[in-house]
């Protein structure tokens, strides 16, 4: 395939799958807005004000940056296992996009870019709706990190999904994983709290969660606060990446998972 065959072939995954988010936007954006809402209701107006501050910040504006990433796990993930799912089983439109010359890096992209696309602006409605509570956008301290870390971790939970979705057999097996996996090692990666008010044993732990460097260089971005070092979240995030980009290409180039 010369370069704009290529592009097309990547502009009309994406295109698909974009057109489909905005179609149905009830089950898309909305369930992830009202679940931030009442997150922020709940620790602005009943738990924040008892805590105080966290690492010399306001305690709701300290958790913020863990529920925006939250969001955009959760939608990155969830949106490319469902495609790829759905691609596979319902609509069997897998099977032409594999006996055509589409590579199957570019395959990956395309489904990927999908969930990356949900993932960020999810992030970004939660954000948004967060500065109603507590007045964040006065106290972002880069952007740029921000940005970075919002991208790398919607394609990091994006290729995970797309796993999940070369895998799975069932809708059960496409929702085990968020509900099971997804969702403790979230709240278990210092969305809530800081590692360092853990005990040692509870410190070492949370360092073998990879979500833990997510949120913290996210929050760095935010709050110019940080647990670890942000080179070190950084060179987590790529290494993950790389990982799960390999896998998924073997998958794909050799069928596994694939095959009915």
């Amino acid at each position: 395939m010369n370069t704009y065959q290529l592009w097309i072939s990547y502009y009309t995954m994406v295109r698909k799958d974009v057109v489909r988010l905005f179609r149905i936007w009830v089950q898309t954006f909305l369930p992830s807005v009202i679940t931030s809402s009442l997150y922020f209701l709940i620790f602005g107006s009943v738990l924040g004000s008892r805590i105080g501050t966290m690492q010399g910040v306001n305690y709701m504006s300290f958790v913020v940056p863990g529920l925006v990433m939250l969001a955009i796990v959760t939608n990155a993930y969830s949106n490319t296992s469902f495609t790829f799912f759905q691609s596979k089983f319902f609509m069997r439109s897998i099977d032409e996009i594999l006996v055509s010359p589409t590579p199957p890096w570019l395959l990956i992209v395309g489904f990927v870019s999908g969930g990356v696309v949900r993932g960020i602006l999810v992030g970004t409605l939660v954000m948004l709706i967060s500065a109603f509570f507590t007045g964040l956008h006065l106290t972002i301290a880069n952007i740029g990190i921000i940005f970075v870390f919002g991208l790398l971790t919607a394609v990091v939970f994006a290729l995970a999904g797309l796993v999940n979705g070369v895998y799975a057999k069932s809708m059960d097996a496409i929702n085990i994983v968020p509900t099971f996996v997804l969702t403790p090692l979230t709240y278990l990666g210092g969305v809530f709290y800081s590692v360092h008010s853990l005990p040692q044993l509870a410190q070492y732990v949370t360092y073998v969660n990879p979500i833990f460097y997510l949120i913290n260089g996210f929050r760095y971005g935010f709050l110019g606060v940080a647990d670890i070092a942000i080179w070190i979240s950084l060179s987590v995030l790529g290494g993950i990446i790389i990982v799960l980009f390999a896998i998924n290409w073997y998958l794909i180039r050799t069928g596994l998972g694939l095959k009915q």
